[in-house]
């Protein structure tokens, strides 16, 4: 799903090529790309990773049987602060499982600011990540490079990848999300309404909790009109009662022809 594509001339400099080897081969590599810096000074750059045939790798939430990626910056220099940006995923499915992913290559977009604007930002990057095909493993590829792009133009490969992303609520036309919640036997049922036009053929609901010790279920879906009911349960990855903050729930919906993206929810 592409909603809009910037043009630009500029081309991609690869910064750092990461490779993820075991006895089967190669099923992954990433590469650094550098891209543009921004009026505000925040650079604009991307991780990309490359699949091997038939191997795919996950979404920020994966599903139930797949394995979330993970990042650590630790070790990188003059860097304040980054955000991922995620293009929208594919439905897998998988011994009956539902996974959430990307299949042959998957371009993640990096906003990163600087401690100093004026000073390129040096990245040092250790990536963990799932790869699947027959059996899923787990992989770890470390990214150095120096991020210093002087041009405001932006990569036409990074700039796809955004235009990729799931719709706003405004741009969906959604009206809001409701959600009710009740006791289950290990945490919580929460029934949620989002209120939007359809998203093409059968839809997918992903809700993510806004706290990472939560896991949530793969949710049951059905539709009447422009009103999208979906039901799951959230479960504590620790011990005991939880607090939720309505607000912090993401629910992403996945249809055949765009994806939504929406951000909290009020009591029903």
């Amino acid at each position: 799903m592409i909603k809009s594509l910037l043009c630009a001339t500029a081309l991609i400099t690869t910064v750092s090529v990461a490779h993820a080897e075991d006895s089967i081969g190669i099923p992954a590599t990433a590469t650094l790309i550098d891209g543009w810096q921004q009026a505000d000074g925040t650079y604009v750059s991307a991780v990309r990773i490359t699949l091997a045939d038939g191997w795919k790798t996950y979404w920020r939430a994966p599903g139930d049987a797949g394995i979330p990626p993970e990042f650590d910056w630790n070790g990188s220099q003059n860097l304040a602060g980054i955000a991922v940006s995620w293009p929208t995923p594919k439905v897998f499915n998988q011994n009956g499982m539902r996974s959430i992913g990307y299949s042959h290559q998957v371009t993640l977009p990096l906003t990163v600011s600087a401690k100093r604007a004026d000073k390129p930002v040096k990245i040092n990057l250790k990536m963990e990540i799932g790869v699947c095909k027959d059996i899923c493993i787990p992989k770890a590829l470390t990214l150095k490079g120096t991020l210093d792009a002087s041009t405001a133009t932006p990569v036409p490969a990074i700039a796809a990848a955004l235009a990729e992303q799931p719709f706003s609520a405004a741009e969906a036309g959604a009206r809001g999300v409701t959600c009710a919640l009740s006791a289950s036997e290990d945490g919580l049922n929460i029934t949620a309404k989002l209120t939007l036009p359809s998203t093409g053929g059968k839809e997918h609901v992903i809700i993510e909790a806004g706290r990472p010790d939560v896991w949530v279920s793969e949710a049951k879906t059905s539709r009447s009109g422009n009103t999208l009911t979906a039901h799951a349960e959230m479960v504590s990855n620790g011990t005991g009662a939880f607090a939720l903050d309505r607000s912090a729930i993401r629910f992403t919906v996945l249809g055949t022809s765009h994806a939504v993206d929406l951000r909290g929810c009020i009591s029903s």
